[in-house]
């Protein structure tokens, strides 16, 4: 099997494990909920943010109503989360800009979404996939870590991370390649203790105990 082929095979099988429908693990009922939820999620895990989120777009409905909200009362509405400081700071700035300067719509273009407070090219890549459905690939801690140990990158950077991402997989598979590895990391391949021996791609993973054991013990 060559690496193309190796490739081919290890999406295949997280096709046939975690399905090919879309997943997110943040809750939104609109775009700039998902944007602002995802601003918030940095350092966080998503179960936490939808705690937050659920009471926040309770009390701020709309963007106009974020856009105008008194930051140190959104801090306490974040508290629980790292990093509130900023994060409120963040999401008020941002809602303004919306508001003032696109017509309360969320931008398509990476390089008008990069330019608002507290998004990146993770949270632009997030909105770009699941609000647009560009291909776009989303590097969180999850494909970092995972698509290194697949052999897929050996960078650190996540923007490099997403570059050799994108040579390495085909372009049909880039946002469903980010939520399967995002469920991959959770049940089987954590950051301690990856459960290689339960793993369905150990066999083609440089990683992995099975794919060691062939290439180097027989």
């Amino acid at each position: 099997m060559d690496e193309r082929q190796r490739v081919i095979e290890i999406l295949k099988r997280l096709d046939e494990h975690y399905g090919t429908d879309p997943i997110c693990y943040l809750n939104y009922e609109t775009p700039w909920q998902l944007l602002i939820a995802v601003i918030l999620s940095a350092q966080c895990k998503d179960e936490r943010v939808n705690q937050v989120t659920a009471k926040l777009f309770v009390k701020y409905p709309s963007l106009e109503t974020l856009a105008a909200a008194d930051v140190a009362q959104v801090e306490q509405e974040i508290h629980m989360l790292g990093f509130h400081h900023s994060k409120a700071k963040n999401i008020v700035a941002c809602a303004k800009r919306l508001v003032t300067e696109y017509g309360k719509e969320v931008p398509r273009r990476m390089e008008e979404l990069i330019t608002l407070a507290g998004v990146g090219r993770k949270t632009a890549n997030v909105i770009r996939g699941n609000i647009y459905h560009d291909p776009s690939i989303v590097v969180d801690t999850h494909v970092k870590r995972i698509s290194k140990r697949l052999g897929f990158t050996t960078e650190q950077d996540a923007e490099k991370v997403e570059y050799d991402l994108m040579q390495v997989l085909p372009k049909e598979h880039w946002i469903l390649y980010n939520m399967q590895i995002i469920t991959h990391g959770r049940r089987l391949c954590p950051a301690r203790s990856p459960k290689c021996g339960e793993c369905f791609l150990n066999d083609l993973c440089p990683s992995g105990d099975c794919f060691w054991y062939r290439k180097y013990e027989k």
